[in-house]
């Protein structure tokens, strides 16, 4: 175990208080992770630097050693590894076996493609997994007619139960194995999560299956979005006035234009100037820019009706060939997937149209609308767009591996030699690992490595798995963790928690910090959660001579606890967008879920104790 200082060193107190600014910013949420993550480790440096403790450490190798952390380059090996399952479909022949069975067994093949969900999901990083389904489910709800708000939030839950009930199921519990092993010396074998991830499993399977639908919303499907006019979702959209354009000389009455009905004009961008309602004393001019807030049936309709809006719709959208009449055009709705490499960069920078021959109409974010220009918005991971263009056009989008388009069930482009290998190549990582054959880490680099080397990914594909918000992140969270063991800080905190809840017993004790960390895991990064907390915990357990691996499956499962809202896991982030879901739906649906399961482990934890497990 690490020695720490003594605990009336002021430096301690310094790292406390900048943990607490470092937690506020994070859920403020108004900076870049990057910026913030790089910035904490800045900082760190430079007041080690300044003011070191006896001994020296923490200096800069100890606080930049958490970039190199056995536990960061497996999540990020493991990355490569999913992204080499969902490149070349590996997953979609058992997908579609089963979507194919759905008319003639609708009720089983549900159960059955969330248990193969889940079990997938225990042994691979779970974003690709549900980029995979989200079509699925989707086309599956069409066909129930039902809305996919009922399906899409199950999906994303049913993965993150998975990821508890193994070593790789999720970063969080590498994470958390790690910083146990560093602290203690104690490690944390590929099932040691297995028997307790699937007691709390079964509460949460429950709990999904009979709870669940009676909370998740009825959002409208895009079908009804298409017949329901001003009900569907508003989108911002922007419309070019040409020189021969019917809204040249046009005056709003009342702050609207009779020629766009049902829409809402929320800005007018003429030159370097931007006019804003009311707009009673404007008259449109050739050149300007006009940005609408509108549904997908009433674009529909404008372009479908009016030849002439659908030509300045077109000329505004960039360079690119235009439809020619006998093309058939197509409105669908296309989701920004994780890793894409759209991220970051606006539709203008992209080259959209000119890339893939469809025009982007709207864009909305976690379903709300944006207010500003459409070139001016730079997309992210869960953007909706709305795309208009040819059958053709559509039909090449279906193998866009940077979009998530909705309006199909399924692919048909993968390639069964380089689905064959990554099947065996994820299969050898799962066994060396859980055989303890490799080290997790040597094992998910090979596998990395091999996914390239055998053409299931190109180094391009490669790099787009590798996520530097993940990266730094988690970086910086091992470094805030190691300037908190080492000035005391860690087990100072682990004091007062011990000094509350010791008297009540280990079982209070662990069941109080489950529900702390729980609650915690929701607004900030379960990754960081679990970092900053492990620590803690082992302290606890030392001080009371409890089993600190205990503590750590406690902080493990609390951190993967991430139910009640959008931005506790990357999942459900995900899925907001397709589904039409609101932040207060994730709190309806998933607050109930924290707490049964703290509940379910206080049972668990409970029962270990009395039939003498420990």
């Amino acid at each position: 175990m690490i020695e720490t200082a003594s605990l009336d060193v002021w430096q301690m107190w310094a790292v406390l208080g900048g943990l607490v600014v470092a937690i506020a910013i994070f859920v403020w949420d108004r900076l870049p992770i990057e910026i913030v993550s790089a910035s904490i480790v800045a900082v760190l440096m430079l007041f080690f630097h300044l003011f070191p403790l006896e001994g020296g450490d923490p200096n800069a190798a100890s606080l930049l050693a958490g970039f190199a952390n056995p536990a960061l380059i497996t999540i990020l090996c493991l990355l490569i590894v999913g992204q080499g399952i969902f490149q070349t479909g590996a997953m979609e022949g058992p997908t579609q076996f089963l979507l194919s069975s759905y008319d003639q067994h609708p009720r089983a093949t549900l159960v059955a493609m969330f248990a193969f969900v889940f079990v997938v999901s225990a042994f691979i990083n779970n974003t690709p997994v549900v980029v995979m389904f989200v079509p699925i489910l989707v086309a599956i709800a069409r066909r129930m007619e039902k809305s996919p708000s009922k399906l899409l939030i199950p999906l994303s839950y049913v993965c993150i139960l998975a990821g508890m009930t193994t070593l790789i199921g999720s970063s969080t519990n590498l994470l958390v194995a790690e910083q146990l092993r560093t602290i203690s010396g104690v490690g944390l074998d590929f099932f040691t999560p297995t028997v307790p991830g699937l007691f709390l499993g079964a509460f949460g399977m429950v709990y999904i299956v009979f709870v669940l639908p009676h909370l998740l919303p009825e959002r409208a499907s895009m079908e009804t979005e298409i017949a329901g006019g001003e009900k569907g979702r508003q989108y911002i959209a922007q419309l070019e006035v040409t020189a021969d354009h019917p809204l040249v000389g046009k005056r709003p009455v009342a702050g609207m234009f009779a020629d766009l009905p049902d829409m809402t004009v929320r800005m007018i961008q003429r030159g370097e100037h931007a006019l804003l309602p009311p707009f009673d004393q404007i008259e449109l001019r050739a050149g300007d820019l006009v940005i609408v807030a509108a549904t997908r049936q009433t674009l529909s309709n404008l372009l479908s009706k009016r030849a002439d809006f659908m030509r300045g719709m077109l000329e505004a959208s960039g360079p690119g060939d235009n439809p020619t009449p006998g093309d058939s055009l197509m409105m669908t709705e296309a989701v920004v997937a994780p890793g894409s490499r759209l991220i970051g960069r606006t539709i203008q920078q992209i080259g959209f149209r000119h890339a893939t021959g469809c025009i982007v109409l709207g864009i909305q974010r976690r379903s709300r609308m944006i207010r500003s220009r459409m070139g001016e918005i730079r997309l992210e991971a869960g953007d909706t767009l709305l795309l208009f263009g040819s059958s053709t056009a559509m039909r090449q989008l279906r193998s866009d591996r940077d979009l998530l388009l909705m309006e199909w069930a399924t692919t048909a482009l993968a390639d069964p030699r380089r689905a064959n290998m990554a099947r065996i190549i994820f299969a050898g990582v799962v066994l060396t690992a859980a055989t303890s054959l490799l080290p997790i880490v040597v094992a998910s680099f090979l596998g990395a490595v091999a996914m390239i080397a055998g053409g299931c990914l190109n180094t391009r594909q490669a790099a787009r798995a590798f996520d530097m918000r993940v990266y730094l992140l988690i970086g910086s969270a091992i470094a805030l963790g190691t300037a908190l063991q080492q000035t005391g800080g860690a087990d100072l905190l682990a004091t007062a928690v011990v000094s509350v809840f010791s008297p009540f017993g280990p079982v209070v004790l662990m069941s109080a910090m489950f529900i702390l960390i729980a609650l915690l895991t929701n607004v900030l990064s379960n990754s960081a959660t679990a970092i900053l907390f492990t620590p803690i915990a082992v302290g606890a357990a030392n001080q009371i001579g409890a089993d600190p691996s205990l503590f750590a499956l406690t902080v493990l499962f609390a951190a993967n606890t991430c139910f009640a809202t959008p931005i506790g896991y990357q999942t459900n982030l995900l899925v907001m967008g397709p589904g039409h879901y609101r932040f207060a739906d994730y709190i309806r649906a998933g607050a109930p879920m924290v707490v049964l399961f703290w509940f379910a482990f206080t049972l668990y934890i409970s029962l270990l104790y009395a039939f003498g497990g420990v």
